[in-house]
């Protein structure tokens, strides 16, 4: 089957072509970070505009890549929800008509799910197994069976681990996007330096507010140097997730865990979270940890197989928002 995934959730416009049969990716990505950089986060109008931008030519080079013509398409699957609403219209819209042009089915993909599978593609792993979402909007753990039904085991009740790293990088002057220059100055910190708390620490759910206007006070208090407060953050971010998945653990008695979304690129957690943990994570790998169209053909086969999807929109304003 040959599947093309469609991705316009936020600031990245990616297409891909899944080849099933043959189990090989072709896919490209635009990415929008050095424009939104200078206004220090994501602008959604100018978000969209680009998306509207960039769809048509990545979906007809991808095409070209792969060595294909758009009739050669089986099955199209687009990011339907969560994500800003004007960008997932972009997408939603251009998928709908190339369906309609193409007669073929259509699968609304869920983000968080499409992040969640993605480890899938170059680890041997299938579920049951805990999907752990770290990313700039969302930190939810998932319980997801055989049948690929996620169960909601936790959720962040306030910012999401992603937004904290870029939240505190901005107070710190450093650039956006914020995680991979704290990663950095991290490397020449000390982790043991600074005392930073825990949120929720005897509950199921997420929170990172307490721990971002600590760091901040601390930033302020210019009693650290700044790579020791980086590597302290980033140190009691891995204990908070241990922490939390360790708990989803003994709830669901599941022992196979997936990590992925864009914090899942931080080289500390990847390398720290499996050793506090005391067993293996499957991350994927950093390329599909961003947002990419690999993960959503990806998603759209499986739900097209298990068939868990509407074969078509009502409208072209049918995609979900997301309300924090």
């Amino acid at each position: 089957m040959i599947v093309c995934g469609i991705e316009t959730s936020c600031d990245e416009t990616s297409v891909a072509i899944y080849d099933s049969k043959q189990n090989k990716f072709y896919s490209l990505v635009s990415s929008q970070v050095d424009i939104h950089s200078k206004f220090g986060g994501v602008v959604p109008e100018i978000a969209s505009r680009n998306h509207a931008l960039n769809v048509m030519p990545l979906f007809l080079d991808v095409l070209k890549m792969a060595g294909l013509t758009k009739e050669d398409i089986n099955l199209i699957g687009v990011t339907k929800s969560p994500g800003l609403i004007g960008a997932l219209f972009v997408g939603v819209s251009f998928a709908k008509g190339l369906a309609f042009g193409l007669k073929k089915p259509l699968v609304g993909v869920n983000h968080l799910f499409a992040h969640i599978v993605s480890a899938e593609i170059e680890n041997d792993v299938k579920p049951p197994y805990l999907g752990v979402v770290i990313s700039g909007g969302h930190t939810h753990i998932y319980l997801v069976d055989e049948c690929y039904n996620l169960k909601l085991l936790s959720k962040t009740i306030d910012d999401a681990v992603g937004e904290t790293f870029d939240k505190i990088a901005k107070f710190a002057g450093l650039p956006y996007p914020g995680g991979p220059f704290i990663e950095e100055l991290a490397k020449s910190g000390d982790e043991t330096a600074v005392l930073l708390p825990i949120g929720l620490k005897g509950e199921a759910d997420f929170s990172f507010s307490g721990l971002k206007t600590h760091v901040i006070n601390t930033i302020t208090s210019n009693k650290f140097k700044l790579e020791d407060v980086a590597a302290s953050f980033q140190r009691v971010v891995v204990d908070t997730l241990a922490l939390k998945i360790d708990h989803a653990l003994k709830r669901t008695g599941v022992d196979v865990i997936v990590v992925s979304g864009g914090v899942a690129c931080n080289n500390y957690i990847r390398e720290n979270l499996p050793k506090k943990l005391d067993r293996n994570c499957y991350f994927p790998s950093k390329k599909l940890c961003t947002d990419n169209g690999d993960m959503v053909a990806y998603a759209a086969y499986l739900l097209y197989r298990k068939r868990k999807f509407l074969s078509k929109f009502e409208s072209a304003l049918d995609v979900d928002e997301y309300i924090k």
